[in-house]
C-alpha cells in the first residue's frame, strides 16, 4: 500500500492486486476506483479483455455503430458484479448523460445507453473504455483488504486506461509507484 494514500477516499486511484490474490476475478488486476465512501467502493478492472468487441455489444443492445473502426474495439471485464451491464469510463465531457458519475479529480463513468449513442454518432467522448460488470466492495471491505496486503494503491493516470496496451497496464500502473512487478512479495513486512 502507498503509505501516503488516504484510504478513506480512494476515488481516482488504481488498485493493483498483490501477488497471491486469492480471488481469481482480481489476480494480476488493475482496478480504477470510480467511487469510494464509508458505504463501500465501486471500480472497473482495466486490464482484463473479454472476447466481446464493441460491434457485438452494440448489436446486443440494438444500437447502430456508425463510426468506422470502432467495431473491433475490445470490451473489458470490469468485475464480477452485474456482468450483463455496461459501464463506460471516459474523459470528462460537457455532455449531459442520463446516468454519469463524476469521479472527483478524475474521469467520468456513465452507465446509460446515451453515451454509446453519442460515441456511435461521433459526438461522444473520444477517449473511452467499455466494460461489462463492475467491482464492488461493501462498507470497510476494501480498507480491510488493503490492510491485509491485498492491494497497492496509487493515484490514477488516465493515459494508463486509454493509451497503454492492455497487457502493459499492470506494469504501467506499478511504474506510477516507482516499482517493478518483479519486486513484489506475497507477504507483508512488519517492522
Amino acid at each position: 500500500m502507498n503509505p501516503h494514500a488516504d484510504v478513506s477516499n480512494l476515488s481516482n486511484q488504481f488498485l493493483i492486486a498483490m501477488p497471491g490474490m486469492l480471488d481469481t476475478s482480481f489476480a494480476a488486476s488493475v482496478v480504477y476506483i470510480c467511487e469510494h465512501s464509508p458505504r463501500g467502493a465501486l471500480g472497473l478492472v482495466i486490464n482484463r479483455p473479454t472476447d466481446v468487441v464493441l460491434k457485438e455489444l452494440f448489436d446486443r443492445i440494438d444500437l447502430e455503430l456508425n463510426q468506422p473502426g470502432l467495431g473491433e474495439r475490445t470490451v473489458y471485464f470490469g468485475g464480477p458484479v452485474q456482468t450483463e451491464r455496461g459501464f463506460v469510463l471516459h474523459d470528462p465531457t460537457s455532455q449531459t448523460y442520463a446516468s454519469t458519475l463524476q469521479v472527483p479529480g478524475g474521469l467520468q463513468m456513465t452507465t446509460s445507453k446515451d453515451v454509446l449513442e453519442h460515441i456511435s454518432d461521433g459526438i461522444g467522448p473520444t477517449r473511452f473504455f467499455v466494460a461489462l460488470g463492475y467491482s464492488g466492495w461493501g462498507a470497510g471491505q476494501l480498507e480491510e483488504e488493503i490492510a491485509h496486503n491485498g492491494w497497492l494503491t496509487v493515484e490514477a493516470d488516465p493515459s494508463v486506461v486509454f493509451d497503454v496496451a492492455t497487457e502493459q497496464r499492470l506494469d504501467a500502473a506499478m511504474s506510477l509507484m516507482g516499482i517493478s512487478p518483479l519486486s513484489l512479495s506475497q507477504t507483508a513486512g512488519h517492522a
